[in-house]
């Protein structure tokens, strides 16, 4: 077995282009083990996309053109408490916050097996696209995700690595996922 292929902000361009989703996708029979997800990106992630719900960016090979990853992005808000707001000096009365959230994010299975880091890279242009919006669009302070902890539990250590918190307002109200964010200016 070859060793993985380590990708990080320095390499990731080399290896991968990232491009949105469109009419003329072709899939290459995408595959990352969890049913939900794959029937997501080939059922409904255009139709998100054309009734402006979700925006799907794919994550392809240089080389070969097939695609190792996947996310879909929205327009979030959170609720933080005093103490959440004060761990970001964020002094407003208010108790929503602007955010970009990570709808959706799945690798391959190919990619898990040739790849490493493929999942904070795309963590990486996540917050490139955010912080893209907020000097020509729109502000969004922190960039949000509901860990799903039903297909899998590594995923809350997976976020954590990259940054991510549990939000306290939403913890453990839905067992199936956990609420997170990550200050995109920290």
């Amino acid at each position: 077995m070859n060793p993985k292929i380590t990708i990080n902000l320095r390499n990731g361009d080399t290896w991968f282009c990232l491009e949105q989703l469109s009419p003329d996708t072709k899939f290459d029979d995408f595959s990352c083990s969890i049913a939900e997800y794959d029937d997501y990106l080939y059922k409904d992630a255009l139709r998100s996309q054309n009734d402006h719900i979700a925006l799907t960016w794919l994550l392809r090979e240089r080389t070969t053109g097939i695609i190792a990853a996947y996310m879909s992005l929205i327009a979030d808000a959170i609720k933080l408490s005093l103490s959440e707001k004060d761990i970001h000096s964020l002094n407003y009365p208010f108790k929503t916050l602007p955010a970009m959230k990570i709808a959706k994010l799945a690798l391959s299975q190919n990619a898990q097996m040739k790849y490493k880091g493929v999942g904070s890279y795309m963590i990486f242009n996540a917050l490139a696209l955010a912080r893209i919006c907020n000097r020509q669009l729109f502000a969004a302070r922190f960039l949000t995700v509901d860990a799903d902890i039903e297909h899998d539990k590594g995923v809350l250590a997976f976020y954590e690595k990259n940054g991510f918190i549990p939000n306290a307002e939403l913890y453990h109200k839905n067992r199936k996922t956990v609420s997170m964010r990550k200050d995109i200016y920290a």
